[in-house]
């Protein structure tokens, strides 16, 4: 019964939680974080705005109060929550307000959406952590709010930068992003 108990627990699929993050352009911070070990999904989509189903266009009006953000479904055993953040906090600059590098705009803000008080307040002490530990020299501005809905964005967002390395904004800024995480998080991986 032993043996059938554990090979159970090996064919079992991994326990997994999400995580809402916005750090500037969607297909960067999808991009970086699909290098994780750990990560299982990166969907980008939009939320704290006040339009139901907003497209591409109207959240990139900076009129509707959304954020690009992307939903990271990953495996807690691997990457805990805790950790996810604390990687987020350095993969983008948490210290602008509306802005990442050559994005600017309401919709490039920083922000993490909780979908629960465990990840609000996770979240908390990962923020006032990386602020002690001086990593920026500007304070965070990065946002902390509760999740109210997320709108999955158009298909052709998905996973762009695989599908479109060679263009001019994948090259110059999502390339050297992809790099840095790469060499900055080399323990961190996914393999393959």
């Amino acid at each position: 019964m032993e043996g059938r108990r554990i090979m159970d627990d090996m064919t079992r699929a991994p326990r997994t939680e999400v995580a809402y993050l916005g750090g500037g352009c969607f297909w960067c911070v999808e991009a970086m974080l699909r290098e994780l070990a750990g990560i299982t999904d990166v969907a980008p989509g939009y939320a704290g705005g006040t339009l139901a189903a907003p497209t591409y266009e109207q959240v990139c009006s900076g009129r509707t109060g959304h954020a690009e953000i992307v939903r990271v479904t990953f495996d807690p055993a691997i990457l805990s929550y805790a950790d996810l953040v604390r990687i987020f906090f350095t993969i983008h600059d948490p210290t602008t307000l509306n802005r990442q590098g050559p994005d600017s705009g309401t919709q490039y803000r920083s922000v993490i959406f909780t979908a629960t008080p465990e990840q609000a307040a996770t979240a908390r002490a990962v923020r006032d952590e990386i602020a002690a530990s001086k990593l920026w020299a500007d304070p965070i501005v990065t946002e902390i709010l509760p999740l109210e809905q997320f709108y999955e964005a158009e298909d052709y967002h998905h996973n762009y930068f695989a599908k479109h390395p060679e263009r001019g904004y994948c090259a110059a800024v999502i390339s050297p992003k992809v790099s840095k995480v790469r060499r900055s998080f080399q323990d961190r991986l996914a393999l393959g």
